[in-house]
């Protein structure tokens, strides 16, 4: 019996989730299936985003990154040895890429004074932009000392839900079962360092 299907019949990867999914698009678009390229584009380009944005770079640098990142693979696509861990070769080939452009240093700036005074001044609210502002800034500081794994784990988590969590399991080589408790542990400890930095109310 041929793999080939025609245009009429559901593609490969119709009804299946998570890295089978993502297995089945591989294949097919080692063959060629164009459909199957842009499902994967669609389905993992949040993932993508989600790491280079996760990785300190700006809008601009973040969508430089994705698309390195989905030529690297499309460019070497009988390379990956296993199909089914395409997500966690995207998160660290972006990881890399985005340490990469980071290192150029050109737009990898602190946030100043100035710098969130422009950005709170086309809110209605100016107070309360900047209280905001102040928060996320005590957030991300307490965040960045965070283990890179509880880091990797709620930025992932955050993106795809519950409902992926196979996906995130998969993706950073853990148990399905101990994603929620891992997770729970790593707020924990985010809330004892935003509490220790003052900035847990």
């Amino acid at each position: 019996m041929t793999s080939v299907r025609t245009t009429g019949d559901d593609p490969p990867w119709e009804g299946l989730q998570g890295a089978e999914r993502y297995a089945a698009c591989m294949r097919a678009a080692r063959a060629g299936n164009r459909v199957a390229r842009s499902t994967l584009v669609t389905d993992l380009t949040p993932l993508v985003w989600h790491v280079a944005r996760g990785n300190g770079l700006d809008r601009t640098l973040a969508e430089d990154v994705v698309q390195t990142v989905w030529l690297a693979l499309f460019s070497h696509l009988d390379s990956l040895a296993e199909p089914k861990a395409l997500a966690s070769w995207l998160i660290t080939t972006t990881r890399r890429e985005a340490q990469r452009v980071r290192t150029k240093g050109a737009n990898d700036l602190p946030l100043t004074d100035e710098m969130a005074e422009q950005l709170t001044s086309t809110q209605p609210q100016p107070e309360d932009e900047a209280l905001r502002a102040d928060r996320d800034t005590r957030l991300w500081r307490a965040f960045s000392e965070l283990p890179e794994k509880c880091q990797e784990l709620l930025r992932l988590t955050v993106l795809a839900g519950r409902s992926e969590y196979r996906l995130v399991a998969e993706a950073l080589h853990m148990k399905r079962g101990s994603i929620g408790p891992t997770r729970g542990r790593c707020l924990t400890t985010l809330r004892e360092l935003l509490d220790a930095k003052g900035g847990g109310g």
